[in-house]
């Protein structure tokens, strides 16, 4: 899995003015762009503005009639905008600023509502769209627009905005839920290769984005609902209003006062409600869509009607309802029929889409076959993989239980924080031509270790203390190559009680592949990611990186240095103090070992807290005085670099006494660490890393003034003792 990081260092015209000398006319140029970029007002910005404006003044100013027709029809419009628009949204991230969408057309709305109501109360009159719709839609009867009216209420109130919040609500903490798990299957999709960066980082924001957009309908379907109380209530307090109205004001009797009110405000209901009963209905389509990405109406009927028994069966019900019962058998009988005929040519279109598909992929499969091979492909090599046979499936598949992929993951960013470096993508690949339990580590394409688990085991190690032997499979671990058991799930908290240390086959997998890479990171460090490097480093000091590279060092020779530090497992994340301590030096040598010699001892602290913690005294073994010199006297310089010609039988000497010292610190419980001179510490290093790979050499400049060390050997050959 990959976790490289595009950083793009934008500066500001302040900053670009302050680094260089820019003509009066470039800047001027350049700061009117900006500035028409910045404060330009767009006409859709004016238009809702408008839109919104236009809520407010109608609660405060007297609009005439017509002009209340123009709004009302404009709000009617807006309000199947809205429907139309989120029944065709093909995902719901279409529709993301629905919520403001939601409460600009409710505040519109309730304007509109108040500058009626005050029209109605002060002229007797609302203009010709709530007449019409107090006596058209009410059918010119008081009581059926009265029972019209509330059961738009009802049918908005209790049914759509009910379910709209309820289902909102859910989904909006099912979504926040399911944030981590999505998060993780992006990572192990990433980390197979199933995606690349791009691709991973736009469904990260596109998880964020539905949460941030469920969470705020979650609040926004209060809009919905206050706004049908709202309208309920104004409608009865404008009822009573106009009937008051009506006999104080203009003289009219109890029932002339009753009916010519009332339908007004009848019809002031229905003209605001009719709109708010279609936006609420939008809010439903919206949070009850889901996330599919399809056209609504395909979907739609693809699922009601794209199961041709269900419509035959449909068809004999209806129309058996039709002969038997005495309801009208016209109707029923030939509904059954379209039931049926709609049934029969449904099955012969799946039919036929079947043969079209089987017909297509023969001929994908035919034109894959007649294609070139891509030979490019055959020839990238992955940095690191993990191969396995089919028995440890189950270990990397999540939909198993399965967390490999997770603990990759952790490998990595516990590797970037332990080393400074970024490791590359591991690939996790199955091999059939594995035994069913084996895996293999491959770094650029070459193996460079193996293991075997049993899925169904664990593995105990007994630290030396244990208290007593346990029954078990012996095997080695494959890590460190420790003796070890195989025991059983039965037996580990036995074993965990005796003493022993029991680790479960995913751990043993992460942490062989976690000192596989720690022991290849050196050689896994490209130039592209000292690149990257130097770039994240630019961004805070440039002035630094101005100096150092190219004019001093090129990239080849810092990576040459960086890889020097990662082969002895020296951290570079202080990247800072190694760039300043080559810059120091880069002037009066370029060779990259006395270099790296130089920016050891700027990191003497690091250094000291990883190998000599605590404040007690350290046990080390220190070389001979005689044995230095006489290495330096064996170290030739040319101009590929400076090598050793020390005499084999020298050699296998001080091998010899290397690894008896070695042993006595071992047998101590301590870190094999030897504590030699500045200038002998590299040549000493490369003498025995063939031999002795965990060796830890020191030199006395490495080491932090407050460090103690207790010397409890010397190593020194037969020819210098």
């Amino acid at each position: 899995m990959c976790f490289n990081t595009l950083h793009i260092h934008a500066r500001s015209p302040a900053q670009l003015c302050a680094g260089m000398q820019v003509p009066t006319l470039a800047s001027g140029i350049y700061l009117g762009r900006v500035t028409k970029r910045g404060i330009g007002v767009k006409k859709a910005d004016i238009g809702v503005a408008l839109y919104l404006l236009s809520a407010f003044i109608m609660m405060l100013i007297h609009l005439p009639g017509w002009l209340l027709d123009i709004l009302f029809a404009i709000n009617i419009a807006v309000a199947f905008t809205i429907m139309f628009s989120c029944m065709f949204a093909r995902e719901v991230l279409d529709m993301a600023f629905f919520p403001t969408i939601l409460l600009f057309s409710t505040i519109f709305r309730v304007g509109l509502n108040v500058n009626s109501t005050r029209f109605i109360l002060a002229t007797g009159d609302a203009g010709q769209v709530v007449r019409t719709f107090g006596e058209f839609v009410g059918g010119g009867n008081l009581v059926i627009g009265v029972v019209i009216f509330f059961i738009l209420i009802l049918v908005q109130f209790l049914v759509i905005n009910k379910g709209s919040e309820r289902v909102a609500e859910v989904t909006a903490r099912f979504t926040l839920d399911a944030m981590p798990g999505k998060q993780m299957a992006i990572d192990a999709d990433l980390n197979t290769g199933a995606i690349t960066d791009q691709e991973a980082l736009a469904r990260r924001q596109k998880i964020q984005d539905e949460s941030s957009f469920f969470g705020s309908m979650d609040g926004a379907v209060k809009y919905v609902k206050g706004d049908a109380i709202l309208g309920l209530l104004t409608t009865l307090i404008n009822a009573f209003g106009g009937f008051a109205v009506g006999m104080m004001v203009y003289n009219l009797d109890a029932m002339a006062s009753m009916e010519r009110f009332t339908i007004l405000t009848i019809g002031d209901g229905l003209v605001n409600q009719i709109p708010a009963l279609l936006i609420s209905l939008s809010t439903g389509i919206l949070v009850t869509k889901g996330t599919k990405a399809a056209e609504f109406g395909s979907v739609l009927i693809k699922q009601l009607f794209g199961v041709p028994k269900s419509l035959y069966l449909v068809g004999s019900v209806v129309a058996g309802l039709g002969i038997i019962t005495p309801l009208p058998a016209v109707v029923f009988v030939g509904l059954g029929m379209i039931f049926i005929v709609c049934g029969y040519m449904m099955s012969n279109q799946l039919q036929a889409a079947a043969i079209v598909d089987e017909v297509d992929m023969d001929e994908t499969l035919a034109e894959e076959i007649r294609q070139p091979e891509n030979v490019n492909s055959l020839l990238q090599v992955d940095p690191i993989e993990l191969e396995f046979g089919y028995g440890i499936i189950p270990l990397a598949d999540v939909n198993q239980g399965g967390d490999l992929l997770d603990r990759v993951v952790m490998i990595r960013r516990q590797i970037a924080l332990e080393l400074g470096t970024v490791v590359p993508i591991i690939r996790l690949r199955d091999n059939i031509q594995l035994n069913p339990n084996q895996y293999i580590i491959k770094v650029k394409g070459v193996q460079v270790s193996e293991g075997e688990i049993l899925f169904d085991h664990y593995m105990a190690m007994n630290p030396g203390f244990a208290e007593e032997e346990i029954m078990g499979i012996p095997t080695f671990e494959p890590s460190f190559h420790l003796p070890a058991i195989w025991i059983t799930e039965s037996q580990r908290e036995r074993a965990e009680s005796l003493g022993y240390t029991v680790v479960d086959p995913p751990s043993i997998i992460a942490t062989h592949l976690t000192e596989q890479i720690r022991h290849h990171i050196a050689e896994l460090l490209t130039r592209q990611d000292v690149q990257n490097l130097i770039a994240n480093l630019r961004e805070t000091h440039p002035s630094l990186i101005d100096e150092l590279t190219p004019k001093l060092l090129g990239l080849g020779e810092i990576q040459k240095v960086l890889q020097n530090l990662l082969k002895e497992g020296i951290s570079i994340r202080d990247l800072l103090s190694i760039f300043e301590t080559m810059a120091d030096y880069a002037t009066t040598t370029r060779d990259t070992d006395i270099l790296t010699e130089y920016v050891r001892q700027s990191l003497k602290r690091a250094i000291s807290s990883k190998y000599f913690p605590g404040s007690e005294p350290s046990s080390v073994v220190t070389l001979d005085p005689k044995m230095e010199q006489e290495i330096m006297a064996s170290v030739k310089q040319t101009e590929q670099g400076a090598y050793l010609t020390l005499d084999p039988e020298v050699t296998k000497s001080l091998m010899s006494s290397v690894e008896e010292e070695v042993k006595k610190l071992e047998g101590m419980g301590k870190n094999p660490i030897v504590i030699t001179s500045p200038i002998v510490r590299m040549y000493f290093k490369r003498l025995t890393e063939d031999y002795l790979r965990d060796l830890i050499v020191v030199s006395y400049n490495e080491i932090d003034s407050n460090v103690e060390l207790q010397s409890v050997g010397m190593i020194h050959t037969s020819f210098t003792k």
